[in-house]
C-alpha cells in the first residue's frame, strides 16, 4: 500500500473539526481520500468535501446520536480523532471548582463519550485507529496552566490505557502532543492581553525552533498516526512541539 492509497475507502470522525487543528486534520484526511465527518458545537461553513455534524462532546446522547448518524452515512467507521477541547489559564488558586469540572468534562470525558460511542463501529474495521489531541503541557510544567495541564495529563494517561485495553481488538490508540500552535484560538487569547505583540514574541521565544507550530504540522502528525501505514504504532504520544519538551536551545554565545 502506498502513502497515496492508505486512506481510500476509510471513514473518519474529527471532533472539534470546524477550525484550527481539527479543520486542518479533517481537510488533510479528506485530501488523502478519506470520507470525513466534522463534529462540532457549531460546524459552520465547512468545505464541501467534509460532512458537518452538530454535536456536543459534553453530552453523551448528543455524541452517541452524531456518531451513529455518521456511521450510517458512511457505512461504518475506521478513524476517530478526538480533538475537541477547551483551554484554561491560571494557577490552582485561580480557577473555580465549576471551571475545573467544565474543562475536565470537555477535555477528558469528551474523549470518553465519543470513544465509547465509536468503539462498536471501530471493532468492525480492519484499519481502526483513535488519535487524541493532547498537549505539551502534559509533560512540561508551564506557568499559568494548572487546570489545562491536569486535563491534558489525563488525556495522555487515558491514551495509554485505551491502547492497552483495545490492543486485542485491533484498535490502535495514540495521541499527538502539540506545542504552542498558531491557531485562531491562540490569536484570540493574545488579543485579550495588554501587549499582544510582546506576548506572541514570548511564545515564539519559548520554542527551541524559534517559531510557533502550525495547525497543518499537527494535522500531518495526526494523519500519520491515524493511517494504516502506522499499523505498528500504538500507545504513543507524538510530540509536535518545536522541541519544547525534549531539548533546550543553547545560549547565543554557544551558537
Amino acid at each position: 500500500m502506498s502513502a497515496g492509497e492508505e486512506f481510500q475507502g476509510l471513514a473518519a470522525i474529527v471532533t472539534g473539526g470546524a477550525s484550527g487543528i481539527g479543520l486542518a486534520t479533517a481537510e488533510t484526511l479528506a485530501a488523502k481520500g478519506c470520507r470525513v465527518a466534522v463534529l462540532d458545537l457549531v460546524p459552520g461553513s465547512t468545505p464541501a468535501r467534509l460532512h458537518p455534524v452538530e454535536a456536543d462532546v459534553g453530552d453523551a446522547e448528543s455524541v452517541s446520536d452524531a456518531v451513529r448518524r455518521v456511521a450510517d452515512l458512511f457505512g461504518g467507521l475506521d478513524i476517530l480523532v478526538n480533538n475537541a477541547g477547551i483551554g484554561a489559564r491560571g494557577t490552582v488558586e485561580d480557577n473555580t471548582d465549576d471551571e475545573w469540572h467544565h474543562v475536565l468534562d470537555v477535555n477528558v470525558l469528551g474523549i470518553v463519550r465519543t470513544s465509547r460511542a465509536a468503539l462498536p463501529y471501530l471493532r468492525r474495521s480492519s484499519s481502526a485507529a483513535i488519535v487524541n489531541t493532547c498537549s505539551v503541557v502534559a509533560l512540561a510544567g508551564l506557568p499559568q496552566r494548572a487546570l489545562y495541564a491536569a486535563s491534558k495529563g489525563a488525556v495522555h494517561a487515558l491514551t495509554l490505557a485505551m491502547a492497552a485495553d483495545h490492543l486485542g481488538e485491533g484498535i490502535r490508540v495514540n495521541c499527538v502532543s502539540p506545542g504552542t500552535v498558531d491557531t485562531p484560538w491562540v490569536r484570540r487569547l493574545l488579543e485579550h492581553t495588554d501587549d499582544p505583540e510582546a506576548e506572541r514574541a514570548a511564545l515564539v521565544a519559548r520554542q527551541p525552533t524559534g517559531r510557533l507550530v502550525t495547525a497543518q504540522q499537527v494535522a500531518d502528525a495526526i494523519a500519520y498516526l491515524a493511517g494504516p501505514l502506522a499499523g505498528s504504532t500504538t500507545g504513543t504520544a507524538l510530540a509536535v512541539d518545536g522541541g519544547l519538551t525534549g531539548i533546550r536551545r543553547p545560549p547565543s554565545s554557544f551558537h
